[in-house]
């Protein structure tokens, strides 16, 4: 354990950056669904286009201290200003079962990028709740044994959970595979909820930049808000829908995947001017107080929580500014607007 703690405490000293807010990408969604639906999103919080062939993501497995290059895999794609980029595990073959089950459509639908077909070839997407992920700067070497500290330009960007850590599956029981960090100080031990297994973490719209110096406690609410990975589906009427087997229809719970609010960003909490057949959801974050411009071809608003569940449904509102009165409770919301055509569009809103 002495031998760990020293690397660990070297690994930071040696390759942590000074980053200012604003100034380089980081992780701004972290998808641990069901099966195989793993994601990362990454956001860009800077006025230029930024090429994330310079970026790779490793993971730190069930509590290791180092990861090579065959636990990690080299980013490509152009993340625009004040965007995002969507990196989802390639499992595609909708015939698959077992560890090769395919990722649901939904998400496939959301993703910009996919990584890591090939378990043994690289395993960097296949994470569960008790692995550590890396993003960091630098170009990985050619040789699957070596280190990823080891890699040309090598710098830490960010860094989601605890490096060296594996957390228990619950108080009691030693760490496994299935672990996960959790709402209960001290977050390794099981105490609490399981935040990193089966859920997924936003972050949080006042966060500017990435972590990059090991933490003594990797608490995930601190910097992030959390979600389930599926909700039910509701009927245009609100209610559940239930498949054949008389089970409640489960979708994934992702339709905050491709956009992120944040506070670099200018023109987050600023009301568009839209034309009269558009619609825009302002201010965001808010204080309470939302409003949704442009109703006139709108057949449906629902408003759904963190949890997945209905707050509120407006059927064919007639006003061409609505306002859903949210400041009860703080927190993050989906306002999922279906037009007369039968399009949807999701936006994730945040009350502070």
């Amino acid at each position: 354990m002495k031998k760990a703690v020293l690397f660990l405490a070297s690994f930071v000293a040696t390759v942590s950056v000074a980053q200012t807010n604003c100034s380089d990408v980081f992780i701004s969604e972290y998808v641990e669904g069901w099966s195989n639906n793993k994601a990362l999103e990454i956001y860009n919080p800077t006025p230029n286009s930024i090429n994330l062939s310079g970026y790779f993501v490793a993971r730190y497995s069930n509590g290791s201290t180092t990861a090579t290059v065959a636990n990690s895999v080299q980013l490509s794609g152009v993340v625009a200003p004040y965007s995002v980029y969507v990196a989802v595990l390639e499992k595609l073959d909708p015939n698959g079962t077992g560890q090769e089950a395919p990722v649901w459509d939904s998400l496939v639908a959301k993703a910009d990028g996919f990584y890591c077909p090939v378990y043994n070839t690289s395993n960097a997407f296949y994470w569960n709740g008790n692995d550590a992920i890396l993003l960091a700067k630098g170009t990985l070497p050619a040789t699957a044994t070596a280190n990823v500290t080891t890699s040309a330009g090598f710098a830490i960007v960010d860094i989601f959970g605890k490096i060296g850590e594996n957390p228990a599956n619950e108080t009691g029981v030693s760490s496994g595979n299935d672990g996960s960090w959790t709402s209960g100080f001290p977050y390794s031990t099981g105490i609490g909820v399981q935040l990193t297994k089966d859920h997924s973490l936003l972050r949080k719209v006042g966060i500017k930049k990435g972590v990059t110096n090991q933490v003594s406690f990797f608490d995930p609410l601190l910097e992030w808000d959390s979600i389930p990975p599926v909700v039910v589906r509701l009927d245009e009427n609100g209610d559940t829908l239930f498949g054949t087997s008389g089970n409640p229809i489960l979708d994934g719970n992702w339709s905050s995947l491709g956009e992120h609010i944040c506070s670099c960003d200018p023109s987050s909490s600023v009301a568009q001017v839209i034309p009269e057949d558009e619609f825009v959801v302002y201010p965001n974050p808010s204080n309470g107080l939302v409003f949704v411009k442009g109703t006139s071809k709108i057949a449906r608003i629902q408003v759904v929580n963190a949890l997945g569940q209905q707050i509120a449904l407006y059927n064919h509102p007639s006003k061409s500014v609505l306002q859903i009165d949210l400041t009860e409770n703080k927190g993050v919301y989906f306002i999922k607007v279906v037009t007369e055509s039968g399009e949807t569009t999701t936006k994730r809103i945040v009350v502070k």
